[in-house]
């Protein structure tokens, strides 16, 4: 397991820091109107299963492929798609790179350079909470500032040719439903959500990105 790089961000009151080793290197972000008994439950569980939990991309291993593979079905006739990478500014050439030798470090992504499939690299601002800055005639504004750039690649045309998926989801109101009467829940928040399931070799080019440094297609 790899040590994470400590970042931690102020929280509501009622949530708080907890961590499951002696050296605080590995934080869990609890409520903090549990007791001394509920709390010291909580974390043995944790501390027990600790090896399931993620703190850095390397730390995330996912499904095993002989469970699950994801396949990219193409509508038939579909032709095949190459664009060209878009125009970034320095900064954002700067997170494309961080976020590019993190996923080839895991070894989600790999490098290739002869697929059919070629789509771009595109930054999305993160948004953080809502911040009151003066305008230009002095008047206190409510902003949504920009926190960050998010690293996506832009699938729309791959997408539309590609068969779409049907799986039967449960209504909000039923998952509710099962809370009712519940005094406790647990939300498990899913760190990097994304490259759990192994593409299948066959698929794996069509998803090659391009970006400033290089084309690359995605294991997971």
């Amino acid at each position: 397991m790899s040590l994470p790089q400590l970042e931690l961000k102020p929280l509501p009151a009622n949530l708080k820091y907890a961590f499951l080793d002696d050296n605080k290197t590995l934080p869990v972000i609890i409520s903090s109107l549990l007791n001394i008994e509920q709390e010291g439950n909580l974390l043995m569980v944790l501390r027990k299963h600790k090896l399931a939990i993620g703190w850095t991309v390397v730390d995330l291993k996912g499904i095993d492929p002989s469970i699950c593979q994801h396949r990219i079905h193409l509508e038939e006739g579909a032709n095949p798609s190459r664009d060209a990478q878009r125009k970034l500014n320095p900064n954002m050439k700067e997170v494309v790179k961080k976020e590019v030798l993190k996923l080839l470090d895991a070894g989600i992504i790999y490098p290739i350079s002869d697929s059919e499939w070629v789509s771009p690299t595109q930054l999305v601002p993160k948004k953080s909470g809502i911040t009151v800055i003066a305008n230009d005639e002095g008047i206190l504004v409510p902003t949504r500032a920009t926190a960050g750039w998010r690293v996506c690649i832009d699938y729309r045309k791959l997408n539309s040719k590609t068969r779409k998926d049907h799986f039967p989801l449960p209504y909000i109101d039923q998952i509710l439903e099962r809370l009712s009467g519940q005094s406790f829940y647990c939300f498990l928040d899913g760190y990097s959500g994304y490259n759990q399931i192994a593409v299948y070799p066959e698929d794996q080019e069509k998803t090659t990105f391009t970006c400033p440094f290089g084309t690359f297609a995605f294991r997971r």
